[in-house]
């Protein structure tokens, strides 16, 4: 097997883990709050992608520090987004609308870095925005709050990548560095908005417990490590495509664990959403740097 194909398995793998991570969080909310999970699931992150690369984490620099700090922020806003967003619609939803984020990078990007927007973008985000209107507006053609939080996250984790991009291409900037220190803001963010906001308490129950652990080990520390590592042996095109099929991961583990079932309409949306990911995705682009 060429380290290729070994780097797209991997890849494939923390995408499965991020399609897992909407139930377990459901699974986290029947005994904790959306805060107290993120600084739960962000900390022992943390944890345990620093005690893995514990010598790697001597001598950062300040750019490091400060771009692993502000992406920190933009990735909190991400993460409450989601978490949110996945108490309050669907899971199958949450999946397909966090994912958004490949469809706002380009825009953002064309808006703020003068980044170029092909037919082929065009064409593939007009196919979304139909798909996200079937998928998200009711009877009453009135999106779900959830769903509005779930947007909110595709919206920050598109500046999230932005920002990512341009500290990449800056030398004095160790992306396993930056990644430790983004996850630690993220935690400690959560940790003092918990304090003010919620009443954090430890779960009780070994099914909450290990949703957390797995949460926070597999879906946040270990894949924000295997990410880094992988995408230098394939290609930004491979990547994405792969990360693309984190809502499809989402909606299955929905749909056999918890019992989901969409509309007719909101399958044909969620269909239509995938197509415009993999049109947007699809084709020759350039390396990427993390």
């Amino acid at each position: 097997m060429t380290n290729q194909k070994k780097a797209d398995f991997a890849l494939l793998t923390v995408t499965f883990f991020w399609g897992v991570s909407y139930y377990l969080m459901d699974l986290s909310f029947r005994e904790l709050d959306p805060l107290t999970i993120n600084a739960y699931r962000f900390l022992i992150g943390f944890l345990v992608v620093g005690l893995l690369n514990i010598k790697k984490m001597k001598n950062i620099s300040r750019e490091t520090l400060k771009y692993g700090v502000i992406i920190g922020v933009f990735l909190a806003f991400t993460y409450w987004g989601a978490t949110f967003g996945t108490k309050y619609t669907s899971l199958s939803n949450a999946g397909f609308l966090c994912a958004l984020s490949v469809v706002f990078t380009p825009i953002f990007g064309f808006f703020l870095k003068g980044q170029k927007l092909d037919r082929k973008f065009i064409l593939g985000l007009i196919i979304c925005l139909i798909g996200m209107g079937l998928l998200m507006l009711g009877d009453t053609f009135k999106p779900a709050i959830g769903d509005i939080f779930c947007l909110g996250c595709a919206v920050f984790y598109a500046f999230d990548l932005l920002l990512t991009e341009t500290a990449c291409a800056n030398e004095g900037v160790d992306t396993l560095q930056m990644a430790v220190i983004e996850l630690l803001t993220v935690g400690l963010l959560n940790l003092v908005m918990c304090l003010i906001f919620e009443e954090p308490t430890l779960p009780k129950q070994g099914v909450t417990w290990g949703s957390i652990l797995f949460l926070a080990v597999f879906c946040t520390g270990l894949s924000i490590t295997v990410q880094s590592i992988a995408q230098k042996y394939t290609t930004a095109s491979h990547a994405g495509i792969i990360f693309s099929l984190e809502p499809v991961f989402a909606a299955i583990v929905a749909y056999f664990f918890a019992g989901e079932i969409l509309s007719t309409r909101g399958y044909i949306g969620a269909t239509m959403m995938m197509l415009s990911i993999f049109i947007i995705e699809a084709g020759p682009k350039e390396e990427s740097c993390s």
